[in-house]
């Protein structure tokens, strides 16, 4: 079967996608409000595209009374923000930050989520995340009105100690358990993996 987009709603478009493209990276994105309040939400239209300089993008989406979200808002206001990734034993407090809560309301404070400064922006970091990215405002990119690309440039990395070898500059896999979206209120985990030897070619045969 086919489909073109034109034909599909909105919502039906988003299924087609988020049914197939997976699993997805969970960009769980710290801000900081005008009051100073902490904003810690998930979001899995998210990647890195680019290594110099560090980049990052996720898209926000309108809430559904068509007010941008508190992430969005306060990226806009300070052009600084934190990617952290989540694994197994934060994704229950990751997936419950993704509920609506009110701008006056953290919800690291309100799930009991430790923060930890960072040390290039003001945003706080999620402290027991396995890795995080330090973000200063790349790019943003308005899209038909109600979402909105947030490009991130990495100025900064955190990273859980046992999770690197840093002689070789190796994650040690056996260690990190990260966890992937698939769609509604299904996730994934990631260790059962395949290791396929170094691909030839014909040149190489």
């Amino acid at each position: 079967m086919e489909y073109a987009p034109s034909d599909l709603s909105q919502r039906e478009r988003y299924k087609v996608l988020t049914s197939f493209v997976l699993p997805r990276p969970i960009a769980w994105v710290t801000t900081v409000g005008p009051t100073g309040v902490v904003n810690a939400a998930p979001f899995s239209f998210f990647n890195v595209f680019c290594e110099a300089p560090p980049l990052c993008m996720f898209a926000s989406n309108n809430r559904a009374d068509g007010r941008p979200k508190d992430t969005l808002v306060n990226i806009r206001r300070s052009g600084e923000f934190v990617v952290n990734l989540t694994d197994e034993p934060l994704a229950q407090a990751m997936h419950e930050s993704s509920g609506d809560f009110p701008p006056e309301i953290g919800e690291p404070s309100w799930l009991g989520l430790k923060l930890a400064p960072s040390s290039k922006v003001a945003v706080p970091r999620l402290a027991d995340t396995p890795w995080a990215m330090e973000c200063k405002t790349w790019k943003i990119i308005d899209v038909n009105g109600d979402r909105v690309l947030v490009m991130g440039e990495g100025v900064n990395f955190h990273i859980r100690d046992e999770l690197w070898d840093r002689e070789a500059m190796r994650v040690h896999m056996e260690r990190y358990h990260p966890i992937g979206r698939m769609f509604a209120d299904r996730y994934c985990r990631t260790d059962d993996r395949v290791i396929f030897p170094a691909a030839q070619g014909p040149v190489g045969k």
